[in-house]
């Protein structure tokens, strides 16, 4: 069983940025592969990134690669979502989640998920 508190969401102009932290409970958060999707209102919930557990790999989904940046600190059990550049559309309720798979994509199976952290990009 993994527990995740997401933190560090808020209010920001376009153009800045954030960075966004979900802290995991447990002894075994280092074999878990860690993802960050968001909601808007209204719309589904998209996949935004993912960390895997062995070697770090990282996969994006396009409208935030090159602007997002997720990474993960096992010693903390936390996974982080450095996001810079930001514009109104990435207005959301940000989750993470965990998995046990080794794969990334937006296609795999979450088992584990927090409560969110707000994020309004003003224009």
């Amino acid at each position: 069983q993994v527990q995740l508190v997401e933190s560090g969401g808020g209010l920001v102009q376009a153009g800045g940025s954030l960075r966004l932290s979900c802290a995991a409970s447990g002894r075994t958060f280092s074999t878990y592969t860690m993802g960050w999707f968001r909601q808007a209102p209204g719309k589904e919930r998209d996949f935004v990134a993912a960390v895997s557990w062995g070697d770090r790999s990282t996969y994006y989904a396009g409208p935030v690669k090159g602007r997002f940046t997720i990474s993960r600190d096992n010693a903390k059990n936390t996974v982080y979502l450095e996001m810079s550049s930001l514009k109104p559309e990435d207005t959301a309720a940000y989750y993470c989640a965990a998995t046990r798979s080794w794969r990334l994509g937006p296609a795999v199976k979450y088992d584990y998920w927090g409560q969110g952290t707000q994020v309004t990009v003003s224009s």
